[in-house]
């Protein structure tokens, strides 16, 4: 059996979106098990919104934490760069305020399966193809409505998750949609376009290769090495360009920087919404 992978509606901040945040762990409490055991994960996209795993690691210490980035654009994967269409990415580098010490694997999906998944979660055949593999029409509708390319690249990453991890049924994934298909009509138009529109065997098709084919490639744990790797290249973008010390990025190895952080997070949300008049 499959393990349970939670899908949260919850959007980002709005101190997040001005991070270019695109997911985090926005899943309320409630909706959480009160114990959760070594084989439960957390799954974040590589942005500022990773900041949100840090009380999750500090509430349940054995829980993994695996980012999400473009195979495009694969800053974490391998120092890499380039052009990717999973759009609001902070890419080609590492936000201040993601916490990669905790990161536990980063993982890269091909932003055009992405853009492909949508179609098949938001057109009229694709939606036709998801009944056929039982989905209700009820279900179906729900998913029209909530997944955007982001959310289809979390959705995905849950699943490379799964199998990497080799997940059962008694296992809890918490994944995120973070926008829905109101903002990409024209993606999907474009996709029609390029690649065809989407019938009930094109769907069928895309549902088999793309969720139920996703693959175990581009996937690198993160060691205590890695770790390292992954923080060092912070050094590039805030002390060399943006003017941070040495010793601010230093302090970051220290988890009591991360808590006397995350204290701030109802102040600056507070401003932020004053900013904005909301």
């Amino acid at each position: 059996m499959p393990p349970q992978i939670r899908a949260s509606t919850t959007s980002c901040s709005a101190s997040e979106k001005r991070s270019k945040c695109r997911f985090g762990i926005g899943t309320p409490s409630s909706d959480l098990p009160e114990t959760m055991s070594n084989s439960t994960l957390s799954l974040p996209k590589k942005s500022a919104s990773a900041f949100r795993t840090a009380p999750l690691k500090q509430l349940w210490p054995d829980i993994r934490v695996v980012g999400l980035e473009p195979i495009q654009c694969p800053t974490l994967y391998h120092n890499g760069y380039g052009g990717h269409d999973i759009q609001g990415i902070g890419d080609k580098h590492v936000t201040w305020i993601h916490n990669v010490l905790n990161m536990d694997a980063i993982m890269c999906l091909d932003d055009i399966e992405c853009k492909k998944g949508l179609q098949v979660l938001t057109s009229e055949g694709g939606l036709t193809a998801l009944q056929r593999y039982g989905v209700s029409e009820e279900k179906v509708g729900v998913l029209a409505s909530i997944f955007g390319i982001s959310g289809v690249c979390n959705l995905l990453g849950a699943i490379k998750t799964a199998k990497h991890y080799r997940f059962g049924k008694q296992d809890v994934i918490v994944t995120i949609c973070t926008d829905a298909i109101d903002r990409y009509h024209s993606v999907m138009l474009e996709m029609e376009r390029s690649y065809g529109a989407i019938d009930g065997s094109r769907g069928m098709a895309y549902v088999e290769s793309i969720f139920h084919g996703a693959r175990t490639d581009w996937i690198k744990d993160g060691t205590p090495d890695v770790r390292r790797q992954w923080h060092n290249l912070k050094y590039f973008t805030w002390v060399e360009q943006q003017g941070k010390s040495v010793e601010e990025l230093e302090a970051q190895k220290d988890p009591a920087w991360w808590i006397r952080h995350q204290e701030l997070i109802p102040e600056l949300d507070a401003r932020i919404k004053a900013a904005r008049g909301e």
